[in-house]
């Protein structure tokens, strides 16, 4: 059983948080496209980011701010711009909106961190953003985390949110989250961008090794269509109003606190992957018998992003043979006579020999996924196992469906 509780809040739940989100005229869609995350007091400051040579100019700047400063009040997210390849004009654009909010919320500029999503190449349509500024922090609640989640996503058709509560020092601890992606999935991080507020009191150092840990474990490990984007973005807050003891050093308390950031993340990540352009269903790959974690994950996460076998899971179609093809060209050795897979509860492949199953019934398991609850019932699990080693990794994907095609052929026209 997992220590922790799932609550209501989402990012706000955490004490000493506020989130709002509003229209500022961003997006030509009119929709919702400027997000505001404040924490009361100063908080611990941690970020992974695109891996990616071509960065939006949010990236940069929260990259630099955080290697001079490890803490943070303010996270601002415009929505329809993602200010990426946009030269020294989107970078200046950036400096200009870290000010403002800051001017706007009597803080220090060094205290705000940024991010923006929308089309590669625009830069962020400046005069409504300044307008929106003064709205959205006279919009800042501490019910606002719904009202950020939907101000931050772009062709996502559903929002994503999370919050769960533990006791450490006798004293109640909560993490909230929320996240945005659809499409140009594939991170390697560390267009996804992810939040993260906590109120445990944790050090600097300790914060960022474990969200680098909770990425690999999640935003890391899903994908939907191979491409990383210019403008993938987690940052996590932690400002002690928990007021538990300090976590600063690893220990129980501090292994407690990582796995509910780990499970805030995998939720949020596998929302993300469920909800793939075009997608009907959540694909999970867990990969077991391998050397270490590592390779585990590396497995699970080709065989997740094979659009052969994302077709073959949209088409109904149980063809093992596309598993077993991306497990072996993973770039992770393994003897091919130790291969097992399994679809569901179907046993396809045992000891790198085929096996007989009932095809129907099979095809019949991935149709039944296709018609799930969200998130409950809409997931088909991969089984894989390569030897017997003690690395186990899991990877989460989306089927590839006629729609991905037309909604990113129509992307910005």
């Amino acid at each position: 059983m997992a220590d922790w509780q799932k609550i209501t809040g989402g990012i706000t739940a955490p004490r000493g948080y506020q989130a709002a989100g509003i229209t500022a005229g961003l997006k030509p869609s009119g929709l919702p496209d400027l997000a505001l995350i404040f924490s009361e007091v100063e908080a611990i400051a941690a970020g992974v980011f695109t891996t990616s040579q071509v960065k939006a100019a949010c990236v940069e700047y929260c990259r630099q701010r955080l290697q001079t400063k490890q803490s943070a009040r303010a996270i601002l997210c415009n929505a329809g711009q993602a200010n990426a390849a946009t030269g020294t004009q989107g970078y200046l654009d950036t400096l200009e909106s870290a000010l403002a909010i800051a001017q706007a919320l009597n803080i220090s500029s060094e205290s705000v961190l940024l991010a923006s999503t929308g089309v590669i190449g625009q830069r962020i349509k400046m005069d409504a953003l300044r307008s929106g500024i003064p709205k959205v922090v006279a919009a800042l609640s501490e019910t606002g985390s719904d009202a950020a989640a939907g101000a931050i996503i772009t062709t996502d058709l559903v929002t994503k949110s999370i919050a769960l509560e533990t006791t450490i020092g006798d004293r109640p601890v909560r993490i909230g989250g929320i996240a945005k992606g659809s499409g140009m999935i594939h991170p390697n991080m560390a267009t996804m961008l992810a939040f993260v507020t906590c109120d445990a009191v944790v050090s600097p150092a300790l914060w960022q090794q474990m969200l680098a840990r909770a990425a690999d474990r999640s935003f890391n490990s899903i994908t939907v269509d191979g491409d990383t984007s210019t403008n993938d973005s987690l940052i996590a807050l932690a400002n002690g109003q928990s007021r538990t003891p300090a976590i600063t050093e690893v220990g129980v308390e501090a292994e407690k606190l990582e796995a509910m950031l780990t499970a805030v993340c995998q939720h949020l990540a596998k929302a993300i992957a469920r909800d793939g352009e075009g997608a009907t269903c959540l694909i999970e790959v867990e990969v077991t018998g391998a050397h270490d974690e590592l390779s585990a994950r590396q497995i699970a996460k080709t065989i997740a992003g094979s659009s052969l076998v994302k077709s073959a899971i949209f088409g109904r179609d149980p063809n093992w043979g596309r598993i077993a093809a991306a497990a072996g060209r993973a770039g992770v050795p393994f003897e091919q006579e130790n291969l097992q897979i399994k679809l569901g509860n179907f046993l396809m492949l045992e000891n790198g020999q085929p096996l007989t199953f009932d095809r129907a019934a099979a095809s019949a398991y991935l149709k039944k996924a296709a018609t799930g609850a969200y998130l409950q019932q809409d997931t088909v699990l991969i089984s894989v196992n390569v030897g017997n080693g003690y690395g186990v990794g899991k990877a989460w994907g989306c089927d590839l469906s006629y729609d991905y095609v037309r909604i990113n052929a129509e992307y910005t026209t």
